[in-house]
Parts: C-alpha cells; sequence; structure tokens
C-alpha cells in the first residue's frame, strides 16, 4: 500500500516534469524562431503555434500552481486555494459524505432488492484461490489505506469507547451466574478448583519457614523456650496438608460439599439476588474505572489494529490457511442457501440503517476534524498526489490545445489579411 502510494507520486513528479519540459521546449522554439525568423509562410505558422503553446502552458501551469500554493511565492490573491481553504473543504466533503452516504434513507434506498447475503457468499468463494486477486487485494489495500490515514487517536478513541460503553451496559452478574451454574451442573468447576487447592499446598510449601515464624513469634516464652512452638508449628502444617491432600483424594470429602454448596448459593445469589446483583455492577465499575483497565484496553486495540493491518498485507497467506477454508465454506453456504439468504439480508438492512442512524454524525465528524487537524503541507501532498497526474495531464493539452488554437488564429489571420 504504501509503495503504491509512492508509485502515484513519483508518476506525478514525472508528469509535472514532462508539462515542465514541453513549456520550456515551447519558449525555446519561440524564442529561436523569432530570432531566425524567415520571410517563408512556414515561420509565421511556427511563431504562432510555439506563441499560442506557451501562454496556453504558461496560463495552466498558474492555475494548476493556484491549487496548491502561490505561484512563485508571490502574494496573489486567490492562490494557493486548497490550503487556504482546507476547514472549508473538510465541512464540505463531511456535508457530501452525510448527505449521499449516511442517511438512513439513502442506505435503505440503495440496499433495497440486493441479495447481499448471496454476493457476498460469491465473493468469498471466488477469493479462496492463493493467486493474485484484484478484489481481495484492493480491498485489503482499502483497508489499510483507512486504518493509516485516518487520525488513530481518534479512531482509537471511538474504538476504546464503544468498548467501554459495551461493557458498562453488560449486566454481568447473571451472565456469570449462568456460567457457574452450567459448569456445576456438567461437574466442570472441580479441575478448577482442584488446581487451586494444589497451588495452595505448594505456596504454603513455598512459604513453610514464614509460618513457622509467625507461630514462633505469636507464642509465648514458655513454649519457645521448651520448644513447643516448634512442634505446634510442624503439626499446623501437617494438618493443613493432610487435609489439602484428602479434599484432593476423597470425593464426598465434608469440605468438598462446603465448596459445592458455596458455589450453588453464589449462582443463585448471581442469578437472582439485587443485592448481589448491584456489588457485582459496583466491582464491574470500579475495575473499568480504573487505568490499569484504560492501560489495557489501549494495549487491545493496538494489538487489534496492529494484527488487522498484519492481515490486510498478506492477504494471500491469510486465505491460504485454515481461515480461508472457514471462508469459502461460508462462501458456499451463503450462496446456495435461501432461507440463509433471506436471514443475512434482513439482518444487514437492519444493521446498516441502525448504524447509519446511531453513528452517522460520528462518522462524519471523524472525517472533518481529521482533514482540519492536517497542516497545509499536508493536504496539499495528499491532495496533489492523489489528482497530481491529471492536473499535469491538464497543463499539457493547454500547451498543444493552445498551439492549436495559435494555428486556427494565425490561419484566419492570413485568410482575412
Amino acid at each position: 500500500m504504501v509503495h503504491r502510494a509512492d508509485r502515484v507520486a513519483d508518476s506525478a513528479r514525472a508528469m509535472r516534469r514532462t508539462a515542465t519540459g514541453l513549456l520550456l521546449a515551447m519558449a525555446c522554439a519561440f524564442l529561436l524562431l523569432r530570432h531566425f525568423a524567415g520571410a517563408h509562410p512556414a515561420w509565421g505558422y511556427a511563431l504562432a503555434f510555439t506563441e499560442a503553446a506557451m501562454v496556453g502552458g504558461l496560463a495552466d501551469w498558474f492555475a494548476v500552481t493556484a491549487l496548491f500554493r502561490r505561484p512563485l511565492g508571490l502574494p496573489i490573491p486567490h492562490t494557493a486555494i486548497i490550503p487556504e481553504n482546507k476547514d472549508r473543504i473538510a465541512d464540505t466533503m463531511a456535508v457530501f459524505l452525510r448527505d449521499n452516504f449516511l442517511t438512513p434513507q439513502v442506505v435503505a434506498r440503495r440496499i433495497h432488492g440486493f441479495n447481499l447475503a448471496a454476493a457476498t457468499g460469491r465473493i468469498l468463494v471466488e477469493q479462496r484461490g492463493t493467486g493474485p486477486s484484484r478484489l481481495r487485494d484492493g480491498a485489503a489495500n482499502l483497508i489499510a489505506d483507512v486504518l493509516l490515514s485516518l487520525d488513530q487517536e481518534q479512531l482509537g478513541g471511538l474504538a476504546k469507547a464503544g468498548l467501554r460503553k459495551q461493557l458498562a451496559r453488560l449486566n454481568l452478574a447473571p451472565l456469570l451466574g449462568q456460567l457457574l451454574s452450567t459448569a456445576i451442573a456438567d461437574k466442570r468447576h472441580w479441575p478448577v478448583i482442584e488446581s487451586f487447592i494444589h497451588w495452595a499446598a505448594l505456596t504454603i510449601e513455598a512459604n513453610e519457614e514464614l509460618i513457622r515464624n509467625i507461630i514462633h513469634d505469636r507464642a509465648n516464652a514458655l513454649l519457645r523456650w521448651t520448644g513447643i512452638d516448634e512442634k505446634i508449628a510442624s503439626a499446623v502444617l501437617d494438618g493443613i496438608y493432610k487435609l489439602l491432600a484428602e479434599t484432593l483424594v476423597i470425593k464426598d470429602h465434608p469440605i468438598r460439599a462446603k465448596i459445592e454448596e458455596g458455589l450453588q448459593t453464589l449462582a443463585h445469589d448471581l442469578l437472582h439476588d439485587p443485592a448481589m446483583q448491584d456489588k457485582v455492577a459496583a466491582m464491574k465499575d470500579e475495575v473499568l474505572a480504573n487505568p490499569a483497565m484504560g492501560a489495557w484496553i489501549d494495549g487491545m486495540w493496538e494489538r487489534a489494529r496492529g494484527s488487522l493491518l498484519r492481515m490486510v498485507r498478506n492477504p494471500e497467506r491469510l486465505m491460504a490457511g485454515p481461515f480461508g477454508v472457514s471462508v469459502e465454506e461460508l462462501g458456499r453456504t451463503l450462496a446456495a442457501d435461501r432461507a440463509l439468504q433471506h436471514l443475512v439480508n434482513r439482518f444487514a438492512r437492519r444493521t446498516l440503517i441502525g448504524a447509519v442512524s446511531r453513528y452517522g454524525n460520528e462518522i462524519v465528524q471523524l472525517v472533518s476534524e481529521t482533514v482540519k487537524r492536517w497542516d497545509a503541507q499536508t493536504v496539499t501532498s495528499r491532495v496533489e498526489g492523489a489528482v497530481g497526474r491529471d492536473l499535469q495531464f491538464i497543463r499539457i493539452n493547454g500547451t498543444l490545445v493552445g498551439g492549436l488554437f495559435g494555428l486556427c488564429i494565425h490561419a484566419v489571420d492570413r485568410l482575412l489579411g
């Protein structure tokens, strides 16, 4: 994608050199013809052509240059049009985008009668191959261009704000209660609890000396003098190890029953107790407000963006693996299943129209503010890089067409004279 932008810029520079060289050639030819002018009528036509071509080339050079900068650095009014009006251009682009693409009526009209699911299915099947694909590569380049060109701070802010909003809306307690109830019913909670018990035993073993010191410090002088504190510490540790081992081995151990009862009570409270649900919601809000959570969301966004960029920069490798097989199977199902197409199309229409209704203004504002944040040089370089080659063709055409008009005017003048 970056190489493509470089190629476009190189092409624009090459065309600028061509247009400037043609203008200089016309100027040199005019001066030479003026100096060596003869009596033959052809000299007049040649002079008329080069003179008019030089005037046309200069006029178009001035017009093209005035779009982006001040010709020769002179403060001529109504020049450097794009840098001077970048904020107005940003607002105009935003209004155009909103009025022509981001209104629910426009979206509904454009997708009405369009079988999006079937078209998507055919495209997914066709993109499975590992060979070159203009559509696949074009889509990948477009996604990469969008990710790199949009204001990353604001785009990331929108994504992270959306994630925070969804997390804040999530009623976490019933979800946790349902997960816990399902795990208990399927006996899938015991491997986790057994791992925790094993970890507790290892932790106690690693800190055995610390526990012995605590018991020694808390014992009175008589116990320390007689050495009974060491026996108490050993007895406590042995009792803990024995209890943990029995809990791991004996399936109907009373500790297991208590743990089971406690988890069932917790699952019930998460599902049905408003007070417990309020506590979970308060804990969730505290976590979301914690700066560490913000840092985690920032890191997750950057990793997701980086992964997406790596994928779109190498679409052939992505489609050649298991992901490509899944995509092809999905495409075949979408292309063949009428009922699924109806569901997908209805969901897509509702989603697109709803997204435009809710986020259309935010998208428009993002585009406008992104362009406004660019400095004048950035705006100039991006617009000139996009259309510079065509503008240089205007200069070339102006030079040649000006010369042809000069020939015509000279011919008419000769006829009338």
